[in-house]
């Protein structure tokens, strides 16, 4: 979708993302090895009680979901920030899902304007686990008056 026909409140909900358990590890091995999301017993002992999700892992899985829905298709440009915010804590196993907001449009030039998505993301319970902040630059409409 070109800039021009972005509409802020414009919303999509992205199908299901399991957290599943190897995936979360083989994420975690390779990119956020701490104990908290790597070792069992260790994380027996925090207040969670079980293994975490790495909250990028998750924010991924469901970045996945949303890329089926993508506002912008063909005429992204390029991505140029996004600021998860984790508010409560994923598990292996969890099933999340996201609203996602068209919540600001800036126009930068004839060529191309700044579209910023909020994603807000929930468990398989209704809890708001993380929020997710993303902005695109996008494509315009040429005008070929």
């Amino acid at each position: 979708m070109y800039f021009d026909d972005l509409k802020l409140g414009m919303t999509a909900d992205t199908a299901p993302a399991v957290i599943e358990k190897e995936k979360m590890l083989q994420f975690a091995y390779d990119y956020d090895n701490v104990p908290l999301h790597t070792d069992e017993e260790y994380a027996k002992t925090t207040h969670f009680k079980k293994l975490i999700a790495p909250g990028v892992m998750s924010f991924m899985a469901v970045w996945a979901k949303y890329l089926e829905v993508d506002f912008f298709g063909e005429q992204l440009l390029a991505g140029k920030s996004t600021k998860i915010e984790r508010l409560k804590p994923v598990f292996a196993d969890d099933v999340l899902t996201a609203k996602a907001t068209v919540t600001k449009l800036v126009k930068r030039s004839e060529k191309n304007g700044l579209a910023e998505v909020t994603m807000e993301i929930y468990n398989q319970n209704g809890e708001l686990v993380m929020t997710a902040v993303t902005e695109a630059i996008v494509k315009c409409r040429l005008n070929r008056d």
